[in-house]
């Protein structure tokens, strides 16, 4: 892998780390659970992205996580684990981001569950990233 292929990768991580801290942060804090949900998914979206990179895939200038999870899944068919989460993350972010009839107000008990599972699909990015 290339020096700037590598720093690229970092970067995505790094952002993508920022706004997990950032949900994680916001849920501790008893923060607006709409605003936990964007973080969680920008977060999947920023992991998802560079680990797509890290496995040779061009940059997708998309959100929907269910379509980069399916890009995964071709490398590592175990990230099908993950599918729920994904469509569920998806949703926050399109809630989050237009005015489809209000705002979305999630419970804390599905934030913190998002949020559990989250985490977990980041560690094996994490994890995958590192032994590749």
């Amino acid at each position: 892998m290339t020096e700037n292929k590598e720093t690229l990768i970092a970067e995505w991580f790094r952002k993508a780390q920022h706004d997990l801290e950032t949900a994680q942060l916001l849920y501790k804090n008893e923060g607006y659970t709409e605003i936990i949900a964007f973080h969680i998914q920008q977060a999947l979206e920023k992991y998802l992205k560079g680990y797509l990179i890290a496995n040779g895939c061009k940059l997708r200038k998309i959100h929907d996580l269910e379509d980069l999870l399916s890009a995964a899944i071709e490398f590592d068919p175990t990230f099908a684990d993950f599918l729920n989460v994904c469509r569920k993350a998806t949703k926050y972010y399109m809630d989050s981001r237009y005015p489809i009839g209000g705002v979305e107000d999630y419970t804390c008990e599905e934030i913190k569950q998002t949020l559990d599972v989250a985490i977990r699909l980041v560690s094996k990015i994490k994890k995958i990233s590192r032994a590749g």
